[in-house]
């Protein structure tokens, strides 16, 4: 009964997500995971955006824990309750607010801190909170919203507990933060940064990093701090990180460094760097800057594996390659009654959104290069209280800009992005119209010429007045089927293109940095 209500709960959470959007914490479950092993067995947690509840959820149980949250919506709060009572017998002490202007619990001293905190915020109380004893290392600048962050979980772990927080990889770098990152240092806060391969979270083009924090008790003699890149553990396309050589890579480096306050060098994955190493005049905490090159075997076993890869890809391109038109059937049909997207969208056959400038900072964003690219959702937009339109399977977007003729049909893994600047989305009607139909047919060069504006500098397509076939829905299907069988060639000619410049880019690095050699 009880995996039963954990179960429907859990599908009923992700259904209320993506019909309501909110300013959620989107932490997936392997990342989730990784940053509750890190900070290892721990009576007293506390999550201080939490969102939906997903890093407290990967805590280990053990006896006698409790388990504290905050989230500045309250409907958010609730949830995350409801869905951490369901998966732990822990008292669970959640509350809604906003944590840096209205802490819930300012007398915690908790064995460890998981945070995976709003990024780029600039409202985060800057001018109210100047004087707040929790700035020990220093007063964030406004838009040091991440370093505020930092410091809060430092405030509320107890002398010697720990504090892994989600960050962007420009706060290890930012000029406006150095001097809080070299006293981090100095005092011996910091313990870790690692950098994640590009997949692992929203935004999902970016390597985010995770920061391992300890609160000080003393401050070590010789200080060392490692830096650690699980960039190589990268998936292609939309698979995904490989999380398990991410979670035993970042895993074992750690332990190794925090049981013995130092690392070997691992070249290419991890080192520890002394402090005085990293107290120049940046303060850059950016781990590939400071990692040695792999070593030559694991160079030439990683291009190996490339080129076996690519192989592979070739071999299924060549059979995705499209049938030889034959003659004896080319001949045109008469001609096919047209339509509109603008008359499709008056009489109800689909419906007709169009990107925003602002919306919910936390949702992964698609944009018009994704689209044009076939990438996963990669941008972010300003935060604000405009409406975000989030996709749907079977959606088709197109884009406005450019002159190229494309169109996507949304799939299960794009869905629930937020519709990016100058992209317009059409949600057919399944019973009126066939989605990889109607995105084949507004694919048409001459199509696409017709319905586009010129400009001095730009091409403006206007999408009411792309035109398809009226056909019945039999016949939809049958182009349809063609069309998708056309996508899945052109993404694996993709995918063997990523990967040829993948093999020669690591040709030249390995001959240039002597990992290959030239025979």
């Amino acid at each position: 009964a009880d995996l039963g209500a954990r179960q429907t709960f859990e599908f009923l959470l992700g259904r209320h997500l993506d019909a309501h959007p909110r300013q959620y914490t989107l932490t997936p479950a392997d990342l989730a995971g990784l940053m509750a092993d890190l900070v290892g067995p721990a009576r007293t947690v506390l999550d201080p955006a939490c969102g939906t509840g997903a890093l407290l959820r990967a805590v280990t149980p053990r006896p006698g824990q409790r388990l504290y949250a905050q989230e500045s919506s309250p409907e958010l709060a609730a949830l995350a309750a409801l869905r951490l009572a369901l998966h732990t017998r822990a008292p669970v002490h959640a509350a809604a607010g906003d944590t840096l202007r209205a802490d819930a619990h300012p007398e915690l001293r908790a064995d460890a801190v998981l945070c995976h905190p709003p990024f780029n915020e600039r409202n985060w109380g800057h001018d109210e909170l100047a004087y707040d004893p929790r700035w020990e290392y220093g007063f964030p600048a406004r838009t040091e919203s991440e370093l505020a962050w930092v410091q809060h979980a430092l405030a509320r772990v107890r002398d010697g507990g720990t504090a892994v927080l989600l960050m962007p990889p420009a706060a290890a770098s930012r000029r406006s933060g150095r001097r809080i990152r070299a006293d981090l240092l100095r005092r011996g806060a910091l313990r870790a940064v690692v950098a994640l391969p590009a997949g692992a979270a929203p935004p999902y083009n970016i390597p985010l990093h995770l920061w391992v924090l300890r609160r000080p008790e003393q401050a070590p003699a010789h200080p060392e701090v490692l830096l650690a890149d699980a960039g190589q553990f990268a998936g292609e396309g939309r698979d995904g990180p490989d999380w398990q050589g991410v979670r035993e890579a970042v895993l074992d480096a750690w332990r190794a460094h925090d049981r013995d306050g130092r690392l070997d060098e691992r070249p290419g994955l991890a080192r520890s760097v002394p402090v005085v190493e990293l107290l120049d005049d940046d303060v850059d905490l950016a781990p590939a800057r400071r990692l040695p090159p792999p070593a030559a075997a694991d160079g030439a076993g990683r291009l190996a594996d490339v080129h076996e890869r690519l192989g592979e890809t070739l071999r299924l391109t060549a059979e995705l390659t499209p049938p030889p038109v034959d003659p004896a059937r080319s001949a045109a049909p008469g001609r096919r009654p047209l339509t509109t997207v603008g008359e499709l969208a008056r009489t109800g056959a689909l419906v007709m959104r169009t990107g925003g400038n602002g919306g919910h900072a936390r949702l992964p964003v698609l944009t018009d290069h994704d689209v044009l690219s076939g990438t996963d959702p990669s941008g972010t937009l300003p935060e604000s209280d405009e409406e975000a339109v989030l996709t749907e399977p079977g959606d088709v977007v197109v884009p406005v800009l450019g002159g190229g003729s494309v169109a996507r049909v949304i799939d299960r893994a794009t869905a629930g992005a937020v519709l990016g600047r100058n992209l317009v989305l059409l949600r057919p009607d399944p019973a009126a119209l066939d989605p990889w139909f109607l995105a084949g047919f507004l694919r048409g060069t001459a199509n696409h010429r017709q319905a586009s504006s010129y400009a001095s500098t730009a091409t403006r397509l206007d999408v009411r007045r792309l035109q398809l076939p009226r056909l019945p829905r039999d016949e939809q299907r049958r182009y349809g089927a063609r069309f998708r069988d056309l996508d899945a060639f052109e993404r694996a000619l993709r995918q063997a293109g990523r990967l040829g410049e993948q093999l020669v880019r690591g040709m030249y690095d390995g001959l240039t940095d002597g990992t290959v050699a030239p025979d």
